[in-house]
């Protein structure tokens, strides 16, 4: 079954950085897209950022120009750059990703989507 590895979690102070990793294994045959998304305990889950296979990037209203997504294709890695973090970005952020893990789906146009475990930035004032 094909698992997504997280890191980059952590805690910082308010106006810091943060970068966060989110890896499927190099033998899935395609990542279309990867997204995070961010919960804080009790609340609803909120749309933080998404990049899809062209490397358009789109962003939850609240982002406001202090996050950035990337991806390499190549490595199946996506990474989610987060500065000026403030206290009310606190939450476990998780990744989920759209993929085909072998060639067979590609062909088929068959979409897997899986998350990972989640990963949680506190940021302190």
């Amino acid at each position: 079954q094909v698992q997504l590895v997280e890191s980059g979690g952590g805690s910082v102070q308010s106006g810091g950085s943060l970068r966060l990793s989110c890896g499927a294994p190099e033998s899935v045959y395609m990542v279309y897209s990867v997204a995070w998304y961010r919960q804080i305990a009790g609340e609803q889950r909120d749309f933080v950022a998404s990049i899809n296979l062209d490397g358009r990037a789109t962003y939850g209203d609240f982002v406001q120009g202090r996050f950035t997504a990337s991806k390499d294709n190549a490595k199946n890695m996506a990474w989610l750059d987060m500065t000026n973090l403030r206290p009310d970005d606190t939450a476990v952020y998780t990744c989920t990703s759209a993929l085909a893990p072998s060639y067979f789906e590609y062909s088929q146009r068959h979409e897997t989507h899986i998350w990972g475990r989640g990963t949680q930035v506190t940021v302190s004032s």
